[in-house]
C-alpha cells in the first residue's frame, strides 16, 4: 500500500511517499482503510523532531476510515464499522493499524471528513474550555490565531458558553473568518506595536481572565501581559516554535499568574473519557454550536504541500489528506 514515510527529521521535504507492506492486525488492533487523514501541528512536531517518535514512521494522528480487520480479543468495533481516531501516529496511509480500544464510532450523521477534521482539535477545543479553563458565562478571553483551524473552534465554543472572545490574525481577511465564528474583537497582530496593550484597550483597560496560546514562541510575552491578576496562560501549542526557558518568578511579577500546558492524550486517558468528548464534539457539530471548516483537501501525495501550506499560515480552517483509493471511491459515488 501507499503510505509517507519519514526517514530522518527536517522540513516538509522528509514527507516521502513510499510503498509498504500491508498492516496486520495484533491482540487488540484494528486494520482501518482510511477515508481522510486531519492534518495537524502536532503532526509538524513528530517530522521535525520535536516530539521523537522512531525512524522510520508514518505520521498522521488523526484520521477516519472503515475497520476491514480485527485482531484477537478485539471487542469494541467490528468489521465495517465506521470509526475515528486520534492521537495514533500512522494515518498519513491507505490503511493504519489502531489500537482498537482508541478508535472512536462514528454516528451516521458524521462522515469521514467531518471526523477527521473535527475529532483531534474539537476535543482538544473541549479540554481547553471545560477543564483546562472552565469557561463561564461573561468572560473574556484571547484566542491566538482565531482563524486557523483549531482558532476558528474555540472561538465557536467560548461564545456558544456566553464567552466574549478577542482573536488574533495575520491578515484582515483571516479577521473577518473570526469575526464570522463569533469573535467580538478581532486584532491583526502585525498592525499593532504592543499586542497586550491593545488586549487590555479592548477589555476596558483591564487584563483578562485567560488566554489560550498555540502559537508559542512569538506570542508567549504579549500572552502574559494580557492578563489580570491571578489570570491563567493556557499554552496549548507552539505553532511559531517552542518558549524559551523563563524565570517563573515572572508569573508572581504579572499577579499569582497561573501557566499550564497540557496535551490532549493526558485528557483522554482512558475510553469512557475519549468517548464522552468525541459524544460532545459531535453533538455540537449536529447542533451548528461547532461548523466544521475544511478548506484544502490534499492527495496522499501532496503531504510535504500541505505542511508547507500550514506552517505558512496560507491556509484557514482544517485541512486533509485523501488517499487516492478513498478520492477514486468518492468520484465513482458521485459520478453513480
Amino acid at each position: 500500500m501507499r503510505a509517507i514515510q519519514v526517514y530522518e527529521v527536517g522540513g516538509p521535504e522528509v514527507l516521502r511517499e513510499a510503498e509498504v507492506d500491508q498492516p496486520r492486525p495484533g491482540p487488540g488492533e484494528a486494520v482501518v482503510e482510511v477515508a481522510a487523514s486531519g492534518v495537524n501541528f502536532l503532526d509538524v512536531y513528530h517530522r521535525e523532531g520535536r516530539y521523537t517518535l522512531p525512524l522510520p514512521f508514518t505520521p498522521g494522528a488523526e484520521g477516519a476510515g472503515t475497520v476491514v480487520e480485527v485482531g484477537p480479543g478485539v471487542t469494541d468495533v467490528a468489521v465495517g464499522d465506521r470509526v475515528g481516531w486520534v492521537e495514533i501516529p500512522g494515518s498519513y496511509a491507505e490503511r493504519a493499524v489502531v489500537d482498537a480500544s482508541r478508535l472512536v464510532p462514528l454516528p451516521d450523521d458524521i462522515d469521514f471528513d467531518t471526523a477527521a477534521a473535527v475529532l483531534l482539535q474539537g476535543m482538544t477545543a473541549h479540554y481547553l474550555v471545560k477543564d483546562a479553563y472552565p469557561v463561564q458565562g461573561g468572560d473574556t478571553v484571547l484566542v491566538h490565531a482565531a482563524a486557523g483551524g483549531m482558532g476558528l473552534l474555540l472561538t465557536q465554543l467560548v461564545t456558544h458558553l456566553g464567552g466574549r472572545v478577542i482573536g488574533t490574525t495575520s491578515t484582515a481577511a483571516k479577521a473577518e473568518l473570526a469575526k464570522r465564528a463569533g469573535a467580538a474583537e478581532v486584532i491583526l497582530s502585525s498592525s499593532v506595536d504592543d499586542l497586550a496593550a491593545e488586549v487590555r484597550r479592548l477589555n476596558g483597560g483591564q487584563g483578562l481572565p485567560v488566554v489560550f496560546d498555540g502559537v508559542g514562541a512569538h506570542t508567549f510575552d504579549a500572552s502574559l501581559a494580557s492578563l489580570r491578576a491571578r489570570g491563567h496562560l493556557v499554552l496549548f501549542g507552539a505553532a511559531s516554535g517552542a518558549v524559551p526557558p523563563f524565570d517563573p518568578i515572572r508569573l508572581a511579577h504579572g499577579g499569582s499568574l497561573t501557566l499550564i500546558r497540557p496535551s490532549l492524550g493526558d485528557f483522554i486517558a482512558d475510553r469512557s473519557e475519549l468517548l464522552r468528548r468525541a459524544t460532545d464534539v459531535f453533538a455540537w457539530v449536529r447542533s451548528k454550536a461547532l461548523e466544521v471548516t475544511v478548506t484544502g483537501r490534499y492527495a496522499l501525495s501532496e503531504a510535504a504541500r500541505a505542511h508547507s501550506d500550514l506552517e505558512a499560515r496560507r491556509t484557514t480552517g482544517k485541512l486533509l489528506l485523501i488517499p487516492e483509493a478513498a478520492a477514486a471511491g468518492r468520484r465513482e459515488e458521485t459520478q453513480g
